[in-house]
């Protein structure tokens, strides 16, 4: 069962539900698996569109361990990717609009640090 007041998200893949959240440990991975000085710069580079099998990996590992899930970075890696990558996308997503919402209407994003206050 998820806690959406944790942030908590479903992902439905390879017919296992599994929980996401990101937490402030897993952010701080984040930050650093993607070279990036802050939130507000994580949030360009995930904005940028362009990630890769290696970028998605660390996403939903940091996710899982976030909301205290077992399934591990490498056990991520050995799915193929037809079970994987159509699911991948739309639950990254999910656990980052659960971890700080939409942008707020008009475009400003000041309530959420991944748009750095544009």
């Amino acid at each position: 069962m998820i806690n959406a007041r944790r942030g908590e998200v479903l992902w439905h893949c390879d017919g296992r539900d599994y929980r996401l959240c990101l937490t402030f440990g897993a952010l701080a991975e984040l930050e650093h698996h993607f070279e990036a000085a802050g939130m507000a710069a994580l949030g360009e580079r995930l904005s940028a569109g362009s990630l890769s099998a290696r970028d998605i990996i660390a996403l939903l590992a940091a996710g899982l361990r976030g909301a205290g899930e077992t399934l591990s970075a490498h056990d991520l890696a050995l799915m193929p990717v037809a079970t994987l990558l159509p699911t991948a996308l739309p639950a990254i997503s999910a656990m980052v609009e659960a971890a700080f919402g939409a942008a707020e209407p008009g475009g400003e994003g000041a309530q959420n640090p991944f748009h750095g206050g544009r």
